[in-house]
């Protein structure tokens, strides 16, 4: 099943940043990953966004992510990011187009 990574950055070194992005393509590409979209100016539709990039990337499967995200490839490269920026990721599944599963609501 698709799954999406959405992620905020609020990045606050640039260089440190643009070294992470040098090799990000070449190490992203070989797990399935598909770049969605890629803004730093995004329209807000409610509440507050300081970020200052947000990311949307998909992925065939859950593993693939993972094995993505936990790759000593992608630790290597991360480490810039972690360095140059402060952030936020999550990690969904696609819907099937049914009615989404709800949590009871609690009492």
């Amino acid at each position: 099943m698709t799954v999406y990574i959405i992620a905020q950055f609020k990045i606050h070194d640039r260089a440190g940043y643009d070294r992470y992005e040098e090799n990000f393509m070449e190490v992203f590409e070989p797990f399935g990953g598909t770049m969605l979209s890629v803004d730093e100016d995004p329209t807000v539709l409610q509440g507050e966004f300081d970020a200052t990039r947000s990311v949307l990337m998909a992925f065939p499967s859950k593993q693939q992510a993972m094995a993505w995200l936990t790759s000593p490839e992608y630790q290597e490269i991360a480490k810039h990011r972690l360095e140059a920026s402060v952030g936020k990721a999550i990690l969904v599944k696609q819907t099937t187009g049914e009615e989404p599963n709800r949590k009871p609501a609690a009492d």
